[in-house]
């Protein structure tokens, strides 16, 4: 599956930004989601996923801030993320096809090119 991320941008600190990311191909409904990012000289990192029966987890650095959903009409993901901080501040990747824990990079078989988001105090 390909996978195109959007929606990043520059922001200040307390506002919000919507990911999106647009997958190709019908077995979308069957793919498990996930959201990773990765900061300047950091790993890249969980941030969020959903199942393909639409059960969601989260990194605790965004639980209460960030939600995940999908849509599987429109075959994409995405990522509500409120409250940033420029703590948020990385490049975003949306990643399909898990088969693994889901919080593991290596799960992940397919990935997007990333979106930079940027949050200035």
């Amino acid at each position: 599956v390909q996978l195109q991320a959007s929606g990043g941008g520059l922001m200040q600190a307390g506002g919000s930004l919507r990911l999106s990311c647009q997958a190709s191909g019908r077995s979308f409904r069957w793919y498990d989601m996930g959201w990773f990012r990765q900061a300047p000289g950091k790993e890249r990192e969980f941030v969020a996923s959903v199942t393909r029966d639409g059960t969601v987890y989260y990194a605790e650095s965004v639980v209460g801030r960030f939600t995940i959903s999908r849509n599987n009409a429109k075959t994409s993901a995405y990522l509500q993320m409120n409250s940033l901080t420029p703590g948020d501040t990385a490049v975003y990747y949306c990643a399909a096809d898990r088969s693994g824990p889901h919080y593991s990079i290596e799960s992940y078989k397919s990935w997007g090119q990333g979106t930079q988001v940027t949050v200035s105090s």
